[in-house]
């Protein structure tokens, strides 16, 4: 879990935040368009500046938003001191406008992006993405105080110490002024401020020491007045905090001298106010200043309403004097001790459930242990032989004593020359089969097999058994039947989706196609026998309405041709067939007039048409340089971005200037 806030990266003021955004969109997108462009590429110019800069806003404030902790997510301690520093409800809300700027940022583009899609002109294209960022820019400013807030809330919580509420801790409090402090920077290496005021120590301040190996964290906290909470500023609260919500030893300071300015019987009435935030924690009762006065010096009221508190059991007293350094170190071991063995204690009894069973850790152990005991109730007491115990000890020179493997190993060349022959050891009927070697495979087949002499009868009869349970249908469950069920469903279950992916299709051609512009009717050419098919079937008569399309027709047939040279015949009758001879003049006749050569066409001389071809190419040089030329191309001969090349240049690179 997260205890430190110093990796949150700096907020922006709204006019930075601003400035950040448009420079990105200006630097990493291409910054020339033309009006002789086409439609479509000057709408995808546009549509991009405004896409990705609602995409760099997105990023932006997404980050500012993740890098915040989440109150649901961390722990209650840190959740209340940032409810008692910055007021949690103040902090949601600032948070709730980064991302309502977000989704009303996401909104714009949506639609500014929708309106660029049919704009006709470049200038209109170019006023929508003003219009556009312009109202992004608006939302933006409007974060003014959010930004300014969160900024202010990151700073600060950077300088929060680092407190992990889960490890060991001492928690030291007490009223202002009774050596908290002073004993926090004897155990620790702290840099604690130390005066002798009340109220020096206006935070929490957290040192670590390491005993036994374990790492330790001591947390100092400002100074609390016996008054009721609600009256508490935000300094006591802090400290009310910590108590109330940190797993910790509470280190309760009492100074019996009273030169901190408060009574002795105020600070057991402070105790006896803030006992119920002492629930389930170990509690100690520091007397400080001893070198001054010890409980032994109080009057008798005074230490029996003392003894009254630690009769009870739950609190220990521990005393010690900062300023001779008397006790610090046995107050310090002493609450290590207990809270160690505090802390092992509760993780075995969460090894039981409420029901008295075993579970948890120490159930998980046990689960893995197996302790055997005899049966009956008898007591096994450990057996040692007689012959191990009349064993005689004897020197490594003696030669009489027994000989080892170890001997036998040095005297037949070491290690690695001399194997242990591990059968000597072995208890068989007779010691001479001690060296015998059976082998595993005789003539091919394994001798285990055979070692059983009625190894054949036995399988005779498990086959016996086998056919007669095949013969009776014991092996005839229900898995074919279910088998041939499950295919049939898999088979329907499969025309079901194929059915629904056609309906999905279809309702999505049907969408698009809602989306999509009207085709022009003469890009739907229709053969004038479909039309006319179609129209016979709801019963019109065609005939007066294909003799006029016919007649109306542009296409120039060799019968009509005829007749507009002047041939004999009714001009209007189409279906007079022509001779053969006036078939042939006609068809030359349009041949010649074909083939024209339109190059020379209007031209007076050769001249006077390679003149032409010059201007035209020297016309056409221009488009198609500007043709060549890219959207992210920087360099140009005509309206120069001057706000991209101003300034003086350093010795980086240039390439985005």
């Amino acid at each position: 879990m997260k205890t430190t806030w110093k990796e949150i990266a700096p907020v922006p003021n709204h006019q930075d935040f601003l400035d950040v955004v448009l420079s990105r969109t200006q630097r990493r997108l291409p910054t020339q368009i033309r009006s002789g462009f086409k439609i479509s590429r000057i709408r995808g110019f546009y549509t991009r500046k405004v896409k990705f800069t609602q995409e760099t806003f997105s990023e932006k404030l997404s980050a500012i938003l993740e890098g915040f902790p989440r109150l649901q997510d961390i722990h209650p301690f840190h959740k209340d001191l940032l409810n008692t520093l910055y007021d949690a409800d103040h902090f949601r809300i600032a948070l709730g406008q980064l991302s309502t700027a977000k989704h009303l940022i996401e909104t714009v583009s949506r639609d500014y992006v929708r309106l660029l899609k049919y704009a006709p002109s470049l200038y209109q294209c170019k006023q929508l993405k003003r219009a556009a960022l312009g109202r992004m820019a608006t939302i933006c400013r409007r974060l003014k105080d959010p930004l300014v807030y969160l900024e202010q809330v990151r700073q600060h919580l950077g300088r929060l110490p680092s407190i992990d509420p889960n490890t060991r801790t001492l928690l030291i409090c007490g009223y202002p002024n009774v050596g908290k402090s002073s004993f926090l920077r004897s155990v620790t290496r702290a840099d604690v401020d130390v005066q002798p005021y009340a109220f020096t120590t206006k935070s929490l301040f957290v040192g670590h020491f390491d005993y036994k190996y374990l790492r330790f964290q001591a947390i100092d906290t400002p100074g609390i007045l016996d008054h009721p909470l609600e009256e508490m500023n935000t300094i006591e609260m802090q400290s009310i905090t910590a108590i109330a919500h940190l797993r910790s030893a509470i280190l309760y300071f009492m100074d019996l001298s009273e030169q901190c300015g408060y009574t002795v019987s105020a600070q057991l009435q402070l105790f006896q106010s803030i006992k119920p935030l002492f629930a389930n924690k170990l509690v100690f009762i520091v007397i400080n200043k001893i070198d001054l006065c010890t409980p032994a010096d109080l009057d008798s009221e005074t230490k029996a309403r003392l003894d009254a508190i630690l009769t009870s059991g739950d609190v220990e007293m521990l005393q010690l004097s900062c300023t001779t350094t008397e006790g610090v170190s046995e107050v310090k071991n002493a609450a290590c001790e207990r809270l160690i063995a505090d802390r092992v204690a509760q993780k075995l009894k969460a090894g039981t459930n409420s029901s008295g069973t075993v579970g948890g850790r120490l159930g998980d152990v046990l689960t893995r242990i197996h302790v055997a005991q005899p049966l009956g109730g008898i007591v096994r007491q450990p057996y040692i032989p007689d012959a191990v115990k009349n064993l005689p000890r004897t020197n490594k020179d003696d030669p009489s004593r027994p000989r080892l493997a170890r001997d036998l190993e040095e005297e037949n060349g070491g290690a690695g020359v001399y194997n242990v022959n591990l059968r000597s050891q072995y208890q068989l009927a007779d010691d001479d089969w001690k060296e015998d070697r059976v082998p595993e495979v005789l003539n091919g087949k394994n001798v285990y097999d055979f070692i059983d002499p009625d190894i054949e009868a036995k399988l005779a009869a498990l086959e016996a058994e086998e056919e007669k349970l095949e013969a009776t249908g014991f092996y005839d469950s229900d898995e074919d039947v279910e088998d041939a069920h499950e295919t049939d469903l898999r088979t329907k279950a499969d025309l079901i989706r194929q059915k629904r992916e056609e309906i999905r299709q279809e309702a999505k051609m049907r969408k698009s196609l809602k989306n999509r512009a009207l085709i022009p009717r003469s890009k739907l050419p229709k053969k004038l026998s479909v039309m006319e098919d179609s129209l016979d079937k709801l019963g019109y008569d065609t005939t007066a309405l294909v003799a006029r399309a016919r007649s109306k027709s542009r296409g120039r047939t060799l019968q009509r041709e005829a007749l507009d040279a002047g041939e004999d015949g009714d001009a209007m009758d189409i279906d007079t067939p022509l001779s053969a001879a006036d078939a042939l003049k006609a068809k030359s006749r349009s041949r010649a007039r074909s083939q024209s050569n339109r190059r020379e066409d209007g031209v007076k001389s050769v001249a006077s048409r390679d003149k032409a071809e010059k201007l035209m190419k020297l016309g056409q040089q221009r488009m198609n340089r500007m043709a060549r030329q890219g959207e992210a191309d920087r360099h140009t001969t005509a309206a120069l971005p001057k706000h991209l090349f101003s300034g003086k240049r350093g010795m980086g690179k240039t390439q985005r200037r």
